[in-house]
């Protein structure tokens, strides 16, 4: 269960769906019985000591009215299509629940940056410029042979890695029923590799969760150390 900060405080933990009841049931436990809303991103869990915690579906779950419905949902087994995309490398798979059934590597060659100057320099960066390029147009071509067949069937396409990769490998025209199906979320990962794409599908199903701890209570007037006494 991964834990990382958020902006603007709390943190955001990633819970395996399989697991989210007793996350929630050491929640309630730490903080108290929760009072629970339903909203867009999923249900929100309110403390009596004043934490929350924001369960935000995972890709491909459908909207849920309560949080039985919310945890049915995120455990379902649902069909996924995976695209990580780094410099160097692009991994693309097809996820069935938690098992990753179709997977497929490339690594392609782009020069490292160069310590030259002048001439030279600008030479090397139109060279990896223009590998860089050819590593994206080789990136298109195998999720258009491995995923695009499958866009019907998949609850949702996941991307990983480099943005920017990603963006211009998606902004293949052909590939448009597959970008309807891209979900918000941009996993972290390093450079795809096959190990990389297993852990990845796991993070797809993932219930992230954003939690805020209760404020500190102010202090009593009445107690001694309280300010201006």
């Amino acid at each position: 269960m991964n834990s990382r900060p958020a902006a603007g405080g709390g943190r955001w933990v990633d819970v395996d769906p399989t697991r989210l009841t007793r996350w929630i049931d050491n929640f309630a436990t730490r903080h108290g019985a929760p009072r629970v809303a339903v909203e867009p991103y999923g249900p929100l869990l309110v403390a009596p000591d004043g934490a929350t915690a924001q369960l935000h579906a995972p890709p491909g779950a459908p909207p849920a009215d309560d949080l039985p419905a919310f945890l049915a949902n995120a455990a379902a087994y649902r069909r996924i299509g995976l695209l990580l995309a780094r410099k160097n490398a692009v991994a693309v798979g097809i996820a069935e629940g938690p098992e990753l059934v179709t997977s497929k590597v490339e690594t392609s060659y782009v020069q490292g940056r160069t310590a030259a100057g002048g001439w030279s320099q600008q030479r090397f960066a139109r060279r990896r410029e223009n590998q860089a390029k050819a590593a994206l147009s080789d990136a298109g071509e195998l999720v258009v042979r491995l995923l695009l067949p499958e866009a019907g069937t998949f609850a949702a396409v996941v991307t990983g890695g480099d943005r920017r990769a990603i963006d211009t490998i998606l902004a293949d025209r052909r590939l448009a029923p597959l970008t309807r199906l891209r979900a918000e979320r941009l996993l972290d990962v390093p450079e795809p590799r096959r190990a990389v794409l297993v852990e990845a599908v796991a993070a797809a199903r993932a219930v992230r969760v954003l939690v805020r701890d209760p404020l500190p209570a102010a202090p009593s007037p009445d107690d001694p150390a309280a300010p201006g006494r």
